[in-house]
């Protein structure tokens, strides 16, 4: 692209570029395009290279934005795309690196292109720039039209139907990418958008039958998690003399700018970025939520969401309904692991919490897995680590548990499982614990991490209701787990009798003071009585349901007996006091005759011992405890938001001006 061009400053004099972006018509037969699209250099990957090379580049892309209605030289750029396309599959057969490098520069610049014109015009004229062609200033031609999905189109059938080799990975990344940037319009609006060109494009008409096609190739792309090819094995072959023209117009093209562009001067050392183990399956995964989340339209169901709601497992052989559109099969034992491995990432468990809402089949058959710790303590471990995650991220793990609590043989399998020296786990040793307890340690430390820091009412919603869900089939529970059920009781009714105190001390306040306003403790009062009766309730099915399996329960109750004492005769809590008082007096009976002295290990016999004796009939029963995750009205006022603010921070070859965004603002978590 110019053999005096050797620092990325030098780009916006580039004469390749000022050509493609000037006032000078460009015929898609003319040779100018095999010199353009014959430059090579190191992909930038960090937002700090990604942002210089969007400086340095976007005097042209504003060129271009200008100059294009009377050249059409982006529509003549996007015919050469379309036309090489035709040939690459074949190409990638013949391993033709030479096309496919070209063909994959053709699309980077296209991109690049497209990014700067959707930041900078509304989706009506940027669908006008896709219709100019070298006429007189601002003309276009009818039969151009659709150069827009064509271009969609093609996008989809490369990333569908080009085998992914070395010297193809580059360019599915960039296919893929590509359609990330044609949904971007979305960061530049505020609003949620509910009617796009782009949406229009995809959700009708010629895209349309790729649908199950692009969301099966996407969420393979995920599960094989296939790392791009090593450093030179998509850089040219050496040639031997007679290479034809081609490889030796592109080879001495090449010596120019991009053979020594490193984004910081020749010989530089690059920028240190976090490891991305795959390239292709983070922008595939991406792509496949964006798609996954946009608002229907007024008379077509996303059909990609549909997609994801249906597909089955490859081991399922049952005809699928003909009432179920976009209907494909995947392998669910691939998923799972996957899943399980990449939980580290906010897509991912995004990815987990919208299969296991939306598509019963994989919610089936993760529940009926054997090996569930390996799905259930990376969620754990999420949240765990709390500090460190941002609340999106939280709340999907959290809404993880609520959606497997709700069924009742995972409930009874999790206590089944045994786990070994859980290293992550710092506040004690544990170093052998039930799944099941530790699910319930790292909820109730989430719940205090919670009281203390966010205050989030849904937070805490979610949380009770998981262990609420549970409750009934809490087995053998750790006597840490039994200790930690109670210390949060505990730290409830210290809460709440500050709380009391304070409402106390305001009332009297009020009494002699009318022009100060006073807080609102009433309506602390009420929140915080609200969770000390859930968990009153948590600890009484238990009682109710497993007394027998739970003698360390049973034993930090009567260890701490007092605290339940201020609320036996509570007008809010009577009711629900009354097995807990009976369990209490029955056991502390059973303990007095024994005499003093005892040892936990004979306090736990009695307990065990008092569990067989004492009558099931004298407990009173309560309705079963059942909490169900309900998706908020318009959840895309959350979810699209959350998407692209991932996809904003993990694309990669993507960067966006953090002042253009919109949608969400930049020091947000």
């Amino acid at each position: 692209m110019g053999s005096n061009s050797s620092r990325i400053g030098d780009l916006p004099k580039n004469e390749y570029l000022k050509k493609l972006s000037g006032t000078e018509s460009v015929s898609e037969n003319d040779p100018f395009w095999n010199q353009l699209l014959s430059f090579s250099f190191p992909a930038p990957t960090s937002s700090t290279e990604l942002k210089l090379l969007e400086e340095a580049t976007v005097s042209v892309c504003r060129s271009l934005v200008v100059n294009n209605p009377r050249t059409g030289n982006l529509g003549a750029l996007i015919k050469v795309f379309l036309s090489r396309t035709k040939e690459l599959k074949l190409s990638a057969e013949c391993q033709n690196h030479i096309f496919i490098w070209q063909t994959h520069n053709a699309l980077f610049i296209i991109c690049c292109l497209l990014k700067v014109f959707i930041c900078e015009m509304s989706e009506e004229e940027l669908q006008l720039h896709f219709t100019y062609e070298e006429k007189s200033p601002g003309t276009y031609s009818s039969d151009s039209e659709d150069l827009l999905e064509e271009l969609l189109c093609c996008l989809m059938q490369l990333i569908t139907d080009i085998p992914l080799l070395d010297i193809t990975y580059e360019i599915s990344v960039e296919a893929v990418s590509t359609m990330v940037v044609f949904l971007s319009c979305q960061l530049f609006h505020k609003e949620v958008l509910r009617q796009s060109i782009s949406h229009k494009y995809l959700m009708r008409g010629r895209c349309l039958p790729y649908t199950s096609k692009l969301v099966k190739t996407l969420l393979y792309n995920f599960i094989r998690q296939e790392k791009p090819p090593p450093p030179g094995a998509h850089v040219l072959p050496q040639q031997s003399d007679g290479g034809g023209l081609l490889y030796g117009l592109a080879s001495g093209v090449a010596t120019g700018l991009w053979t020594v562009f490193t984004l910081g001067g020749v010989g530089s050392k690059a920028a240190a970025t976090p490891e991305l183990s795959s390239p292709l399956a983070n922008q595939s995964l991406l792509l496949l939520l964006v798609l996954a989340n946009l608002t229907d339209a007024a008379d077509t169901p996303n059909p990609y969401r549909q997609a994801i709601m249906s597909f089955k497992n490859t081991q399922d052989s049952s005809p699928f309904p003909s009432s179920i559109p976009h209907a494909f099969q995947i392998n669910f034992n691939s998923l799972y692991t996957a899943l399980c491995e990449q939980q580290t990432s906010d897509q991912a468990t995004l990815l987990l919490y919208t299969l296991l809402h939306q598509n019963s089949n994989v919610r089936t058959y993760m529940l009926a897995r054997t090996d569930m710790e390996n799905l259930v303590l990376p969620i754990l471990e999420i949240l765990y680590h709390v500090e460190e995650r941002n609340s999106h991220h939280v709340y999907m793990a959290l809404i993880i548990l609520l959606i497997l609590t709700e069924d009742d043989g995972f409930n009874r399998s999790i206590h089944e499982v045994i786990l070994k020296n859980i290293t992550w786990y710092s506040e004690r040793v544990l170093t052998e614990i039930s799944l099941g307890s530790l699910l319930i340690l790292v909820v109730i430390r989430t719940i205090q991490y919670n009281m203390t820091r966010t205050r989030d009412k849904y937070l805490h919603t979610n949380c009770l209701a998981a262990l609420a869900n549970m409750s009934a089939q809490f087995r053998s529970l750790h006597q840490y787990a039994a200790q930690r059920i109670i210390s949060l009781f505990s730290l409830l009714s210290k809460k709440h009798n500050k709380v009391l105190e304070q409402a106390t001390q305001s009332l009297r306040g009020s009494l002699s003071s009318n022009d100060v306003p006073l807080p609102d403790y009433a309506q602390d009062l009420n929140v915080i009585e609200e969770v000390i009766r859930m968990m009153l309730e948590i600890i009484n099915s238990c009682l109710t349901n497993s007394l027998h399996h739970n003698p360390n329960l049973v034993y930090a109750l009567l260890y701490k007996r007092d605290l339940f004492e201020q609320f036996r005769t509570h007008p809010s809590f009577q009711d629900i006091m009354q097995n807990i008082d009976l369990v209490i007096t029955f056991f502390s009976s059973r303990l007095l005759q024994a005499g003093a002295e005892l040892s936990v290990e004979r306090v736990l016999e009695i307990i065990k011992q008092g569990a067989v004796a004492l009558p099931k009939d004298r407990l009173k029963k309560f309705p079963e405890l059942k909490f169900k995750y309900v998706e908020e009205e318009q959840p895309e006022e959350f979810f699209i938001p959350y998407v692209w603010s991932l996809v904003y921070n993990s694309a990669v070859g993507l960067y966006w001006n953090p002042q253009d965004i919109q949608l969400f603002t930049m020091d947000s978590d």
